[in-house]
């Protein structure tokens, strides 16, 4: 398999990628979860970058994180659930990937169970419906592969292997996956005057410039970079609870139905929708917001109207948008599409196996 593997003669840039001015200071600058133990480097994210797409990691290498987390979606699973590698299904819809060096709360999953990227990447390898691996057979594994020793030396200095090192090169490939091509990004920059009349619209409905005030999506998909900020939040999809969310992990019960609020950005290629994948595509997702929110004891404070004279807590927000509003928000949703990260080389499979 060493003949598979195919990599540049010089990296690919992941250390300096060029970024919009906005990246550069706060509050995007501040979100970056980048640890100063585990910078990003040219070798470091294209070590990631082949563990990434190698199904080795997989007991019986039938699986690798691409499987569910596919480029052409974002680094998303078009699947409701995905599948590990003994045919079993996940208990939640896989989360595109990009901007996730941007996630301010650190804390990864939906559940947010992983403290850090670093401890995040190494879960699912060890998840016995996912890829069912011992961090030992892992170790073994890749040891046995000449290339691996040489990208390992190439990274850390030394051809050492071990789970440490596996989980920072995993995450530096993550963090490296950026998405800065999209029609928003180049609106930034002229005032938005490629923009259509109807995605200028969406646009000033998600940033609460028309119609409700307080019907602003930025409340939790905030700044140019839709990710979001400080608060894991509990959205109303469900009660009861089906899925405890964060509430299954820390036991308090205004934690249940919390969970991780994704990034924005490639939202057209994400789909499906919502920690279950419940819902198929952005109209669904704007008609729950505009209408099908739950009422629950743990709603997040944005989807809700502010508490009369003796209320514990308003009532639920309902953004009664127009048929015209809801497409307008649609579309404008479209415009944080990247084409280039679904296609760009840097972030691709590296191995040809000839088929």
């Amino acid at each position: 398999m060493d003949n598979a593997l195919l990599l540049p003669g010089t990296p690919f840039n992941y250390a300096a990628p060029v970024l919009p001015p906005a990246f550069s200071v706060n509050p995007i600058l501040g979100q970056d979860n980048t640890p100063l133990n585990n910078l990003t480097t040219d070798t470091g994210a294209t070590l990631g970058r082949v563990l990434f797409y190698d199904k080795r990691l997989s007991t019986n290498q039938t699986i690798s994180c691409a499987s569910c987390h596919q480029q052409s979606h974002g680094f998303s699973d078009p699947r409701q659930f995905s599948v590990g590698f003994d045919g079993g299904l996940t208990g939640r819809n896989s989360m595109g990937l990009s901007h996730a060096r941007w996630y301010q709360r650190r804390n990864f999953f939906w559940d947010e169970r992983a403290d850090t990227l670093e401890d995040q990447v190494l879960m699912p390898i060890q998840n016995s419906v996912e890829m069912g691996m011992t961090l030992e057979a892992l170790t073994n594994r890749l040891a046995a592969e000449p290339f691996y020793t040489n990208l390992f030396a190439q990274t850390f200095g030394t051809p050492g292997i071990t789970t440490n090192r596996i989980a920072r090169a995993l995450a530096q490939f993550v963090r490296s996956i950026v998405s800065v091509q999209s029609k928003y990004d180049a609106g930034i920059t002229n005032g938005f005057a490629n923009f259509t009349p109807q995605e200028n619209l969406g646009r000033q409905i998600y940033f609460g410039q028309v119609g409700n005030p307080r019907a602003t999506c930025v409340a939790c998909h905030g700044t140019d970079n839709f990710v979001p900020g400080p608060n894991i939040n509990n959205n109303g999809l469900e009660f009861p609870f089906v899925d405890p969310g964060l509430g299954g992990i820390t036991g308090l019960t205004n934690d249940f139905g919390k969970f991780k609020v994704p990034s924005l950005r490639n939202i057209e290629l994400t789909a499906p929708y919502m920690h279950d994948g419940q819902l198929t595509n952005l109209e669904q997702v704007v008609e729950f917001y505009n209408s099908g929110v739950v009422d629950n004891p743990n709603l997040s404070p944005p989807l809700r109207l502010p508490a009369g004279p003796g209320q514990p807590a308003g009532p639920v927000l309902r953004l009664n948008l127009t048929p015209q509003q809801k497409a307008a928000l649609v579309a404008f949703l479209r415009t944080l599409t990247d084409p280039n990260l679904a296609t760009n080389p840097k972030y691709s499979d590296p191995f040809n196996y000839g088929n």
